[in-house]
């Protein structure tokens, strides 16, 4: 038989400070980065909704803070995943695996950023510096197809996103009406897009700037509960609906602080994560 290795995971729930909310992602450390099959077979096996490898850049420096990094469904790799990012972080710096508050990841998306922000003595948030994901207006052809999939009669406005994975986001009248939302996912299928981002207005009184829902069945994940990557294009539309640059948005039972630099196209996306699971695999 032959020999099998063992290496370190955790499973993070990610942007959330309390287990069994936020974005569950498992986090693999790998010693060298194994073939695409390989990792697709063992995010099947965890059967997280993202799992994502971590290998030690040979390069990395006195800090040991650079890895390369990949994330994966259980159907396919993805180009770019913000709580998965969030959960390695999490994960590299709960376990002092590199000597810096700043972690450098080599991507499918070039060059990705994570800085850890304390809080007081024993606890700290995660900072991550992402592209931002340029928009443009969808054509209204497509409308009648969206509201089929999302059982609503009507939608203020309709975008795309025009680099990555497309995605449409589509606009409602209000954060009850992103809520009340009921998927029809073979629909969804059907549409010329990775999947829908659905957002709305949040009520003053809540604390939040807007909610947000994202289904993405063609990915294996059918809802994403907190999607860091869609709040990247999302900040496009709310900078100028809402005439601000900062925000706190909620989807599902997660929290993001955003900013948005405009100047820059970047977003910095700013959340906590609470690790669920440690332990090792051998395969």
């Amino acid at each position: 038989m032959a020999k099998k290795s063992m290496f370190r995971y955790c499973l993070v729930d990610a942007f959330t400070d309390s287990a069994f909310k936020g974005n569950p992602a498992a986090v693999c450390l790998l010693e060298e980065e194994r073939a695409e099959e390989w990792m697709l077979a063992v995010a099947r096996e965890l059967n997280a909704p993202v799992t994502c490898y971590l290998t030690r850049m040979p390069h990395g420096g006195d800090s040991n803070a650079e890895f390369r990094l990949r994330w994966f469904t259980t159907v396919r790799e993805v180009k770019l995943c913000g709580h998965a990012t969030l959960a390695a972080s999490h994960f590299v710096f709960e376990q002092d695996l590199a000597n810096s508050d700043t972690i450098r990841f080599s991507t499918m998306s070039r060059i990705l950023m994570s800085k850890r922000i304390p809080q007081n003595a024993s606890t700290f948030l995660i900072e991550l510096d992402f592209p931002s994901i340029p928009l443009t207006e969808c054509d209204e052809e497509d409308t009648p197809s969206i509201l089929k999939s999302l059982n609503v009669t009507s939608v203020n406005h309709i975008y795309k996103t025009t680099t990555f994975e497309a995605f449409l986001i589509v606009v409602v009248g209000s954060s009850e009406a992103v809520v009340e939302v009921v998927p029809d996912f073979d629909e969804i299928r059907k549409l010329p897009c990775m999947g829908l981002i659905i957002t709305g207005v949040a009520p003053a009184v809540s604390g939040f700037d807007f909610f947000t829902r994202i289904f993405a069945p063609v990915t294996g994940v059918d809802e994403d509960h907190v999607c860091g990557s869609a709040h990247c294009a999302l900040v496009n539309y709310w900078s100028k609906q809402l005439g601000k640059h900062d925000f706190v948005a909620y989807q599902r039972s997660g929290v993001l602080n955003i900013h948005h630099d405009q100047e820059n196209q970047r977003v910095l996306l700013r959340g906590d994560a609470v690790t669920i699971v440690e332990g090792s695999l051998f395969v």
